[in-house]
């Protein structure tokens, strides 16, 4: 498979040393450190499908110019998504094909299965719980709180009645749900997930070890994605 690189951060270069060792090739790399290419240098002849991890503040264009380009594209950026209505109305206007997760780990997207069933279940039967998420990551991450955390709190949102919306600090009402950021050292990625009553406490935790197992997800879904139309995600691919 010949992949587009866009962006050629720590995670675009764990991605390519991943993707040579599973046979694909790169056949370019989109960088703001890069010789001059763009987008628009690649077309589908030359380009099965691109990958894109890169900044908030260029992850839309990025977006519009692989799906104007006819590259389908795996997008691992967060921090864009007030443009997602805007992408899937220029995925229909092209036929083309989007694939979008606030975090590629396998382990990460069962972490969200767990975390929406353990949310319904304590609606259901648990009384006199407060809730709340906890996000660490390395002092480099730009946006707070992180994609993987918003996904976590949509999930409680719709599956948690007592909570209606999110705050990233201390909740200011029973109705939010707070939303804790840090920031330390070179953390590649912690989020837990916990509810805490008077009689006990019971969380969830996913802990990231390196970036393999992001890099990994995202070349499992550039190898499900071509020849596909539409916008997909995570449980799509792994059928959750």
């Amino acid at each position: 498979m010949n992949i587009l690189l866009i962006g050629y951060g720590k995670m675009g270069q764990t991605i390519a040393g991943l993707a040579v060792g599973r046979g694909h090739a790169i056949v370019g790399i989109v960088d703001h450190a890069a010789s001059g290419s763009r987008i628009a240098d690649f077309t589908p002849a030359q380009v099965d499908v691109a990958i894109e991890f890169t900044h908030p503040e260029a992850a839309f264009g990025n977006v519009a110019a692989c799906l104007r380009q006819g590259l389908p594209l795996v997008c691992g950026s967060t921090g864009w998504l007030h443009h997602l209505e805007e992408a899937e109305a220029l995925v229909a206007e092209t036929n083309g094909a989007l694939f979008y997760a606030s975090n590629y780990s396998v382990g990460v997207n069962l972490f969200f299965h767990f975390n929406e069933y353990i949310a319904a279940k304590m609606h259901q039967f648990a009384a006199g719980y407060d809730v709340q998420v906890r996000e660490i990551h390395h002092v480099h991450k730009v946006d707070q709180p992180s994609g993987t955390a918003l996904t976590a709190a949509q999930g409680i949102l719709a599956n948690f009645p007592a909570k209606t919306s999110w705050r990233n600090a201390p909740a200011q009402s029973p109705g939010e749900l707070t939303i804790l950021s840090e920031r330390q050292g070179e953390v590649v990625g912690t989020h837990e997930v916990r509810y805490t009553s008077s009689a006990d406490t019971i969380e969830l935790r996913h802990e990231a070890h390196s970036r393999e197992g992001f890099a990994l997800g995202a070349l499992l879904a550039a190898e499900w994605l071509p020849g596909r139309h539409g916008v997909f995600g995570m449980k799509e691919l792994l059928g959750l």
